[in-house]
């Protein structure tokens, strides 16, 4: 990806490219989202996209790394509380069902298999830490830190917009998304409680 504009109206421009073209590929993937919708909607031209981002798949790739960042940061992991860990997540696939739609266009794509990204290392090595810590304190089951990662994300993807049973949306009551994290809650907790 090249540089970021250095304007401000260049900065707009960048964002809005960024912020249609994340619906874009939620909504149809990589293969499926279209460079002439993303610029019209982003009142922009393909030169521009292309200068910012390099191709379609720069752009995907600067979006969807983007949106790993950005939950390690809204929900950061608390090996401490695993539990809360997961509400926190479902929170998030709630308020951003978006990104998780991205992730699984990325699984669907380009990983069938294995890891998600190239370098998982560099958003799950600080998660395997904190999972390992809470273990030796006794506060964590037995059992792979990565193992125990994967499932607790996927309880917290139990209701996501991804799932193969039943997708959550915002708009549904509190009370049921209430009952909803608190199923979540005591499940994680008797799945990874030491003892």
């Amino acid at each position: 990806m090249n540089e970021q504009p250095l304007t401000a109206r260049g900065a707009a421009t960048y964002r809005r490219m960024l912020d249609v073209a994340t619906q874009e590929f939620a909504e149809h993937g990589i293969a499926g989202a279209r460079i002439e919708r993303i610029v019209t909607a982003a009142r922009s031209n393909k030169a521009q996209l292309y200068a910012y981002f390099g191709s379609k798949e720069g752009l995907f790739d600067a979006i969807f790394f983007g949106s790993l960042e950005r939950i390690v940061n809204v929900a950061p992991i608390d090996a401490t509380d695993l539990a809360d860990w997961a509400v926190r997540l479902y929170d998030e696939y709630l308020r951003r069902p978006d990104l998780i739609r991205l992730a699984t266009w990325a699984r669907l794509e380009r990983r069938p298999a294995g890891h998600l990204v190239d370098d998982p290392e560099r958003l799950e090595d600080s998660k395997l830490r904190a999972i390992s810590d809470a273990q030796a304190a006794g506060l964590v089951r037995e059992g792979d830190p990565f193992d125990l990662m994967a499932m607790v994300i996927a309880m917290s993807m139990a209701w996501s917009p991804v799932s193969n049973v039943y997708a959550a949306t915002a708009e549904e009551p509190d009370a049921l998304h209430d009952r909803r994290r608190a199923l979540l809650r005591e499940s994680v907790h008797r799945a990874v409680a030491a003892g």
